[in-house]
């Protein structure tokens, strides 16, 4: 089968199309034929090298793990009905960006036919989290909330639910294209975090009071100045990394402050007594509450120059790529 291939660590030169072992199904596993697959910001981070604590994977390897396709064969224990259904998933840990792909049975969810294949891709993997962190947050109605990296895949999806939940919604972003599409998006002001001291624009945009939450995507100075915001007794997600490493707070201040502050291991399913599932997502996709915005499908042969558009972070929205 044609696949991408990360041969080492390094920048998008490391990536090669090519002819790569099929993965065969295990008990409770199932093979997929892949026709979509998403990217996010941290696999090509992945592919640099970065991120080992939280992820176990050497060169050569497949990328990918959000996937959307047609079940072609399944393992020991699975039943034989799952053949031929449209299903969008999570590839066993990577190996998405393949025409084949293996999968755990308890993973897949049918896509409704009601639901398109690209916008069941899109909002899989983002709308994951972004439905863990609407679960986790205080209740939204008439309060403060700042969305950073609000122009991106999950960006987008948190000002839809915040916006819905009755939200007076600060969405930062850079650029004014990437404002109009956050306004677009139901945000109540937008405020462009490439202009120096921007965090005094959210402070007036709350007549000097301070947001009551903070989803906080773009990691970094921009992090360490998005949690300058919060108000005491506030809440903070610090679950982005896209600037090089995750916001970074004073955990005395925070505890100084009363600011309930929740890091990326907190948003793991396996710390968290709350569930929620694919279906649960495609569901809220299929009632317009969660709306991917596809900025561009690339081909599996661009997979290289895929990466560099979401590194140089000059996409609207997310990136996907067209395995067949």
């Amino acid at each position: 089968m044609r696949a991408a291939v990360v041969t080492e660590f390094g920048g998008v030169e490391v990536i090669e199309v090519q002819d790569w072992p099929e993965p065969i199904a295990g008990a409770g596993q199932v093979l997929v034929e892949i026709e979509l697959t998403d990217l996010i910001f941290v696999e090509t981070a992945i592919r640099k090298g970065e991120h080992g604590g939280f992820f176990d994977v050497k060169p050569p390897y497949v990328p990918g793990n959000s996937f959307g396709g047609t079940v072609r064969e399944v393992g020991p224990e699975v039943d034989e009905r799952w053949v031929g259904r449209r299903v969008a998933g999570r590839t066993v840990d990577f190996g998405a960006h393949a025409e084949v792909g293996v999968a755990a049975d308890e993973e897949l969810v049918e896509v409704p036919d009601e639901l398109d294949l690209e916008t069941a891709v899109a909002v899989f993997g983002d709308g994951f989290t972004t439905l863990l962190l609407e679960r986790l947050s205080p209740d939204l109605q008439g309060k403060e909330v700042l969305i950073t990296a609000a122009a991106g895949g999950m960006g987008v999806l948190l000002v839809q639910v915040a916006h819905k939940a009755g939200a007076h919604v600060i969405g930062a972003a850079r650029g004014q294209a990437k404002l109009d599409l956050v306004k677009a998006q139901g945000a109540d002001v937008v405020i462009d975090y490439s202009v120096e001291g921007w965090q005094k624009l959210v402070l007036e945009a709350t007549n000097g009071d301070g947001v009551d939450v903070v989803f906080e995507g773009a990691g970094g100075e921009l992090g360490a100045a998005a949690f300058s915001t919060v108000k005491d007794g506030g809440w903070f997600s610090a679950h982005g990394a896209a600037s090089g490493g995750f916001a970074p707070y004073d955990p005395a201040e925070a505890e100084r402050r009363d600011i309930t502050v929740k890091g990326i291991m907190d948003l793991r399913l396996d710390n968290l007594d709350t569930t929620i599932t694919g279906a649960d997502v495609l569901k809220r996709a299929g009632q317009g509450d969660l709306i991917p915005v596809i900025d561009r499908t690339f081909a599996l042969d661009q997979l290289g120059e895929a990466h560099t558009a979401v590194e140089s972070r000059s996409l609207l929205g997310k990136a996907l790529i067209r395995i067949r």
